[in-house]
């Protein structure tokens, strides 16, 4: 099972499974007291809504993202929420000194923020030659940068889509709530 979900990912990652992935074009925000991990890449491409999606406005159904691959990661306080229009869809976990877990991490941002900092890390790589996240790499020619660790404090995402091979979410809550992360 593992394997065949690290397949799927290595496969989005690469745009292979990009048709099968349409996001829907709603971002969800994710905060995080810390993130850390190691095998870190960072590079652009462009996400799909499925055609004639609600939420395509005026970009055509695509969204430029910043996709951020960690090979293993862990978030402390991890929060994600979605707004309904008047109320969130919440999720928390990570919380008493259990961190959420993730092998295999790929988030497609448009916006990220909080303090980071980061060992050996190369800027300017082209995507295509990325190899600290085994099985994932942007396109040929696009802007890429990795390193060995990150860690990433006060952590906010704005995201559209999130991959893992394994997500592991000690002391899950989800619910309805008035305000989102």
């Amino acid at each position: 099972m593992g394997a065949g979900a690290a397949a799927m990912v290595m496969l989005t990652a690469q745009g292979v499974l990009g048709a099968q992935f349409a996001i829907p074009g709603m971002p969800f925000v994710v905060t995080a007291d810390e993130l850390s991990g190691t095998g870190f890449e960072q590079f652009a491409t462009i996400d799909h809504m499925i055609e004639d999606s609600p939420n395509q406005g005026d970009t055509g159904g695509q969204v430029v993202v910043i996709v951020s691959a960690i090979d293993q990661a862990e978030l402390t306080n991890l929060c994600q929420s979605i707004s309904l229009g008047g109320m969130h869809m919440k999720l928390t976990a990570g919380g008493n000194r259990r961190p959420v877990s993730a092998r295999t991490l790929v988030v497609d941002s448009d916006e990220i923020s909080g303090n980071a900092s980061f060992r050996s890390i190369d800027i300017g790589q082209d995507a295509s030659t990325l190899d600290k996240v085994p099985g994932v790499r942007g396109n040929p020619g696009v802007f890429g940068q990795q390193a060995d660790t990150v860690v990433i404090t006060g952590l906010r995402q704005n995201n559209y889509a999130t991959t893992a091979a394994v997500f592991t979410l000690p002391n899950l809550r989800m619910r309805f709530a008035s305000d989102g992360c």
